[in-house]
């Protein structure tokens, strides 16, 4: 990763270091953050049989909450808008999003660099630290969706025969809110990571944003299941737009433009205060020796 680093002449002067190094800079963002995603994706290809465990392991409880599901649709037909075989499709397709969403939460390195103090030469890098972090987050979850996300979604289709997108606009549709919908995860997990600035112990800050994820995003039920006012704010929360928007997606049951765009606000929305967290975090550091 020494590549990754800007180096100027010692000797040369201040003004030409720096048209220098804002030159690089232009010249080799974009290569920087590619080779990032890169970075990210063989990093985590190197525990394959970690991979390979969560696969089984989404796979085993996929199955267990699709005979739940099949039970109550059995006995509540049409619930949520959904059939029986929407209902099994939908459980196997948030399943296969815990992997690259990370709705359990983690996998972020910030909080340990935080704590060590290892956060300080992140942020004298010459690129962005939230760049820097969601470009290997990328590699990661595009790692975790061929490896832990295909897999659940194929034996649950072998299994119990799944609702599949028709269409290349439909797929696009797809493609677009899995992006987002991993946008969307990353920035509130950046959140959650940069509190660590903040907090004595984050321990607690971090078991809430699990629970939150869970039970908001639609991981666990439908969040169209939830009645009256409890829903429509559960609908309207940046938690829906990681499990719930992608799954309808998928099953084609709501409105491609409308679903892209809250999915898109809320990435916005949460990669904007990353930012100014970001902004904040540099006020706490101090480098000794410049």
């Amino acid at each position: 990763m020494d590549n990754l680093w800007l180096s100027t002449h010692p000797r040369a002067p201040a003004s030409t270091n720096r048209d220098r190094a804002i030159t690089l800079r232009r010249c080799e963002t974009i290569p920087l953050y590619a080779r990032l995603v890169r970075y990210g994706f063989r990093k985590h290809a190197t525990y394959v049989w970690a991979a390979l465990a969560g696969a089984f392991t989404n796979t085993v409880f996929g199955i267990l909450r699709a005979y739940v599901l099949i039970a109550l649709w059995q006995a509540r037909p049409g619930l949520a808008g959904y059939d029986v075989t929407q209902a099994v499709t939908f459980c196997f397709v948030t399943q296969a999003f815990i992997g690259p969403m990370q709705l359990f939460g983690g996998g972020l390195t910030l909080p340990e660099r935080i704590r060590s103090g290892d956060i300080a030469l992140d942020l004298v890098r010459p690129a962005s630290l939230q760049l820097w972090s969601l470009a290997e987050d990328l590699g990661r979850a595009a790692y975790l969706f061929l490896v832990r996300g295909i897999p659940p979604t194929l034996i649950g289709a072998a299994l119990f025969g799944i609702v599949m997108p028709t269409g290349p606009g439909q797929w696009a549709a797809l493609t677009a809110g899995l992006l987002l919908g991993i946008l969307v995860s990353f920035g509130w997990r950046y959140l959650v990571a940069l509190s660590v600035c903040w907090l004595v112990d984050d321990r607690g800050v971090t078991v809430a944003s699990m629970v939150l994820t869970t039970f908001l995003s639609g991981l666990i039920l439908p969040l169209t299941i939830f009645p009256g006012w409890f829903g429509d704010i559960a609908r309207a929360l940046p938690w829906a737009a990681m499990a719930q928007a992608p799954a309808d997606l998928f099953l084609g049951t709501t409105p491609v433009l409308q679903t892209l765009a809250f999915q898109a606000f809320w990435a916005a929305a949460l990669l904007a205060l990353g930012a100014l967290g970001t902004r904040a975090i540099r006020h706490k550091v101090v480098i000794q020796g410049g």
